[in-house]
């Protein structure tokens, strides 16, 4: 089993997907969220779970959320997975 070397909970703005257009937004806030996870967590290697994708995808491809928690972890192989942080 592999060890968490580092487990931190962020609030991802999503205020620039509205400059995408209106169908692309929920493709790019996914695109975003694993960009902001690659900075923060210096790693390239992001698993973005399945609850994340659905609360995004929720209300379509037109209307993501302004914002998502998250819960990123990171493993000493340097893999980072990420999940939604609960309320």
């Amino acid at each position: 089993m592999v060890d968490v070397l580092k487990e931190q909970i962020y609030v991802i703005p999503l205020r620039d997907v509205k400059r995408a257009p209106r169908w692309k937004r929920s493709n790019k806030a996914v695109k975003d969220i694993r960009a902001f996870l690659v900075k923060h967590m210096k790693s390239e290697d992001v698993k973005i779970d399945r609850s994340i994708n659905e609360k995004v995808w929720d209300r379509g491809s037109e209307k993501p959320p302004r914002k998502i928690r998250v819960r990123a972890m990171k493993f000493e192989d340097g893999q980072v997975q990420a999940e939604l942080a609960e309320e």
